[in-house]
């Protein structure tokens, strides 16, 4: 009997789909649906396809096509090792009913698809009367997280060879992955182009009146990067190497080498290590059998190339200027969030960028440390922001100098000609002299009227100004005068503090001085909080974490004197090891009331400045730390605890909320350490609030359980907790949240809560009022009626400004940042409008202010977080492409050198979001302000200051950490294809090229200290050039070195003091020698 074929593949369709249908309906298990499998498919005997099977599993349907069932990924697996499905027909379905293809289409413009809805595109098919009608394809609406878990499982099958087993199945693969990568390409060109989606149609301009702060990204990159994955796993599988080798595969061949030129791009963004293997693939693998004259072609022009490199390009000259605005840039840059003023980083940079021109260094490092304050001042930004900028001004930037002036022996300086210069070009009206602070206009006292003042007696303090010169500064009236107990020293410090812990304590609150002390009073409270952690002092820690938790300004000012790892290293490893809770303790509610003030410091700066596990020097999988930081927020099923862990869960909750059980005993606390108390947390409220949405829990009964949870015991453990709450807020259903709103207002406004309590619960709300504000208001949005969020927010307002520094634009920035437009069309620059043109608008004010400072004049206005905003939302290349579209239009006019010191300086400058050196670095890293000359080798600070410069081998703005590409990994990528630029556009190419090498020298590392033979040859050679001037005093920048010897003295024994001898060894070789022979 002849078997109807025509008739029995849609008839087995038919089947298939109705017994996935039904699988559906009744939620079959996986297990349960293997086993049929083969049951179904023996029952009908006609074999399907693979791709119809897949199909049918991965399409959308009309009454559920929001997102994948979960059961779908369950049941793929098991049809890939049935070999039900293939490779190639998995994919294929995933492209075709995939979201990104509802992105392009509204990107495309929809006229073309008026009157079928957002989610379908036509596909012509046949009828018998010969006609075409269109058939609507339904997309899933939101598919990248399925997209990505698929992709991500197929790569390891790959790679496990697995997956991909016939010669067959490369041709077959090569195809849709030739078809995927256009998709994907134009998907996120049209993001670069649009981030918002506001060519979507209104589900993008609501995604748009959404948005908070950075949480901008392009969805299609969840499925881009597992894509990626895939495509290396594919292209490094042997098969596929061997197969897509013969020439019977050309035409496969070329089509797959055409969709990955276009696509490689977007793989440098993911990872250049990849774009490099899948290029080597491209050009050895793919282009074997291309023809021969375009191939002999294309190595003759290579061959050409060669010849010329990026060094020796001849590009026209345009001359180095050092404004004014590229220092401001960088410090900008630096405090935007988590101070990144490290020491060694920052004096290889003012080397670089002044090249021992120490006059010039200390001028404009001063005015720049002003102008910085000055636009905190004209930007509104408020005391609590302003707070750390005086205190850079004032504590940090005269140790800097005092280190410059330990150069003098090498390098012609004088401290105090270089602080009345620049001091005359700063504004006295917003930083008026003592006797200006009396006139009518400054009658309003602010955070800065006495920055000019607290200057000038902190560098009196240190040496680098006479009594009379500060009096001539700051005018007749002098009210001020020195700290009666003079210039702290560190190491007096901390043996004090040793043995006195009020004196740390007493140190703790001199943090907010403004008196040129503070350097050496947080290098001591570090110290000593170093110290009590190897000696496992925690009691007397408890005290000094629990006032420092409370004082979120003070943390800012302590990383300003030394890195987060040095603070928190140790705090890390004795909380990973707490010793002794095996041990019978006696009482066991101390160790939780230490365990847990301790971990609120910790927790305080990790979540203030966005600190990673890695970036505390965290590398074992085992930390609770790493644990807490990286999944502490996330409850988990209770099918997932082991016994100990519901053991825990079950005391906890019973004792909570059990009156039988007695309260909350030793015993409890006995069997259950804090570790596992805290990582229990989420999953703990994860049960309260099931309990009080079911009923089980009366509002009674809910208060007088948190009230264990709201005394100085236990409230630390209300950071994972609120956390969770936040988040749960955010995604649950009408059903919980309601019930997470009472528990928010149990812990946010307590009835009763002793006055210690209280101070603690505002520590924790200052680490949680951000992320709590945003998910609150997201929450009053979807019920506008609900009338208790708005005492929430009334009750977190105050911890909002001291809960998050991490250089993230709040939405109002960013609003008026996407509003601006700029048609500038003069010199061939092209128009720009949203954030390109607030960025373009941006260099052009800060060129133009650079150009022509105002004397007393305000700086422009600027801020970094516009940078970053710009960078993580439109990406690297984009905004580099703003920048060099700027260099052009300027490179013939006298605002050329200028304009290229700005962007030069824009690409050097740290960056907060993708700090390289934290990651790379353990533990404490040597910094030149922060240690004695005694306690560290030239070598070692040498080690530390380029690791620091070149940021572990990617110096600052270079390598994102996070996988984004950086501004400087931009321009070296347009940077290697100069060439083909230049065919295209020669000043462009110019551009790119001088641009690369400026961001190359100013960001170069430290050059390696001299030998002993060396440094004594050059101070010689000094000493002999010296005596045979003929001028007595040496004039360099337009300032009179005179021969001070008195103030030099005091400048040299500030120096060693605060112990940056050494330190500045490190990036100017040869000093050690020089300032060695000045003390004698």
């Amino acid at each position: 009997m002849v078997r109807d074929t025509h008739q029995d593949l849609p008839a087995a369709i038919a089947a298939w789909a109705w017994f996935l249908k039904c699988c559906f309906r009744d939620r079959l298990s996986p297990d349960r649906f293997a086993a049929l499998v083969p049951v179904h498919f023996t029952n009908h005997r006609y074999p399907l396809p693979p791709v119809f099977a897949a199909d049918a599993l991965l399409r959308p349907t009309e009454d559920g096509n929001s997102r994948h069932d979960p059961l779908a990924l369950a049941y793929l697996t098991h049809l890939l090792e049935q070999q039900r499905v293939d490779t190639a027909s998995v994919l294929r379905a995933l492209l075709k009913y995939s979201t990104i293809h509802v992105r392009v289409q509204g990107i495309r413009g929809t006229a073309a698809l008026a009157g079928h809805g957002a989610n379908k595109e036509g596909d012509a098919t046949s009828h018998g009367d010969g006609t075409q009608k269109k058939r609507q394809i339904l997309r899933w609406k939101n598919s990248y997280h399925e997209e990505r878990l698929v992709l991500s499982r197929l790569a390891r099958a790959v790679k496990e060879g697995t997956a991909i087993k016939r010669c067959r199945s490369v041709v077959e693969v090569a195809k849709v992955l030739a078809r995927w990568m256009p998709l994907l390409a134009e998907a996120a060109d049209d993001f670069s182009r649009d981030p918002w989606g506001t060519l979507n149609g209104p589900q993008g301009r609501a995604t748009y009146r959404t948005l908070q702060g950075l949480r901008v990204n392009d969805e299609t990159e969840r499925s881009r990067k597992a894509f990626i994955v895939f495509l290396a796993a594919f292209s490094d599988n042997t098969l596929v190497r061997h197969t897509l080798r013969r020439r019977l595969c050309r035409g496969t061949c070329k089509l797959l080498s055409d969709a990955l030129r276009r696509f490689m791009p977007w793989v440098m963004q993911v990872s250049p290590d990849l774009a490099t293997r899948l290029d080597l693939f491209r050009t050895e693998t793919l282009c074997k059998h291309l023809p021969t004259d375009k191939k002999e072609a294309d190595e003759a022009l290579t061959y050409m190339d060669g010849l010329i490199n990026l060094d020796n390009a001849p590009v026209p000259d345009v001359p180095v200027v050092n404004s004014r605005a590229g220092l401001y840039i960088y410090l900008s840059a630096a405090l935007v969030g988590r101070p990144m003023i490290d020491d060694s980083a920052l004096f290889a940079y003012l080397h670089n960028r002044y090249q021992g021109d120490l006059q010039s260094t200390a001028v404009q490092l001063i005015l720049a440390s002003f102008d910085l304050l000055a636009n905190a001042v004209f930007r509104n930004e408020g005391p609590k922001t302003g707070h750390l900028l005086k205190s850079f001004v004032v504590n940090k930037v005269p140790l800097i100098l005092v280190s410059l002036v330990s150069m003098s022996s090498m390098y012609p300086f004088n401290a105090e000609m270089c602080i009345t210069e620049a001091l005359r070009q700063v504004d006295t009206n917003v930083f008026p002299t003592l006797s200006g602070m009396f006139e009518m206009s400054n009658t309003n006292s602010s955070f800065h009227d006495s920055v000019r003042q607290d200057f000038c007696f902190a560098c009196q303090l240190h040496g680098l100004l006479s009594p009379a010169a500060t009096e001539s500064l700051l005018g007749d009236i002098t009210y001020q005068s020195l700290p009666d107990e003079g210039r702290y020293v560190k190491e007096t410090l901390v043996q004090s503090c040793l043995q006195d812990v009020d004196r740390t304590l007493k140190l703790i609150g001199e943090l907010d001085n403004m008196n040129g002390n503070v350097g050496a009073a947080a290098q001591a409270i570090i110290e000593v909080i170093g110290s009590l952690c190897r000696n496992r002092e925690t009691m007397t820690l408890k005290h000094l974490c629990s006032q420092l938790a409370a004082k979120p300004l003070s943390l800012d000012v302590l990383l300003l004197f030394d890195r987060p790892q040095k603070i928190l290293h140790p705090l890390c490893e004795l909380l990973d090891n707490w010793a002794g809770y095996e041990e019978d303790q006696g009482e066991y509610q101390p160790v939780y009331e230490e365990f847990g003030s301790i971990l609120l410091l910790l927790l305080a700066f990790a979540y203030r400045y966005s600190l990673s596990p890695a970036a505390l020097g965290i590398r074992s999988p085992d930390s609770f730390i790493g644990k807490l930081l990286s999944g502490g927020s996330l409850y988990r099923p209770l099918e997932e605890l082991n016994e100990q862990e519901k053991s825990h869960l079950n005391g906890w909750i019973h004792g909570l909320f059990d009156p039988e059980a007695g309260g909350l005993g030793d015993d409890l606390m006995a069997s259950c350490p804090p570790q596992d108390f805290y990582l229990l947390m989420p999953t703990l409220f994860h049960q309260i609030a099931m309990g009080l949405s079911a009923g089980h829990l009366t509002d009674d009964m809910l208060k007088g359980g948190l009230e264990y949870l709201v005394g100085v015991l236990l409230l630390p453990s209300l950071v994972p907790a609120l956390l969770y709450l936040s988040n749960q807020l955010w995604v649950s259903g009408p059903q919980i949240q309601p019930a997470i709103i009472k528990i928010l207002q149990v812990i946010v406004r307590p009835s009763s809560i002793s006055g210690e309590a209280s101070n603690m619960l505002s520590s924790v709300l200052n680490i949680v009022a951000k992320p709590l504000e945003h998910d609150l208001r997201s929450y009053q949005r979807q019920d506008p009626k609900c009338q208790e969020v708005e005492p929430l927010l009334r009750a977190i307002k105050e911890n909002l400004e001291l809960s998050r520094r991490t250089g993230g634009a709040d939405h109002t920035e960013l609003e008026s940042w996407c509003g601006t437009y700029l048609n500038n069309g003069i010199n061939g620059a092209a128009a720009h409008s949203g954030l390109p043109a607030a960025v373009r608008h941006t260099v052009q004010s800060l060129v133009q202010w650079a150009q022509h400072p105002p004397l007393n004049g305000m700086p422009a206005t600027y801020t970094h977080r516009q940078t970053l905003a710009a960078v993580k939302m439109l990406g690297a290349k984009r905004v580099l492409s703003v920048l060099l579209d700027e260099l052009k239009s300027l490179t013939d006019t006298p605002q050329a050198g200028t304009a290229y010191d700005v962007v030069t300086t824009l690409i050097c400058a740290p960056d907060v979001t993708n700090d390289t050196s934290l990651a790379s670095s353990s533990s404490s890293s040597s910094s030149p302000l922060s240690h004695s000359a005694s306690s560290h080798s030239p070598t070692a600070n040498r080690t530390a200051a380029a690791a620091a410069a070149a940021g572990s081998s990617s110096p600052p703005g270079s390598a994102a950490t996070d996988g984004r590409l950086s501004l400087r990994q931009a321009l070296k990528a347009e940077a290697d294809y100069w060439k083909r630029i230049r065919k295209t556009d020669a000043a462009l190419s110019d551009a790119v090229v001088r641009l690369h090498r400026r961001v190359e020298a100013q960001t170069a590392p430290p050059p390696p200290a001299p030998s002993a033979e060396d440094e004594a040859a050059a101070v010689a050679a000094a000493t002999a050039a010296m005596l045979s001037s003929t001028q007595p005093h040496h004039e360099l920048g337009g300032l009179g070195v005179g021969s001070d010897a008195a103030a030099l003295e005091d400048a040299l024994a500030a120096a060693a003091a605060a112990g940056v001898h050494d330190g500045m060894c490190s990036i100017f070789p040869g000093l050690k020698s020089a300032v060695t022979t000045r003390r004698g």
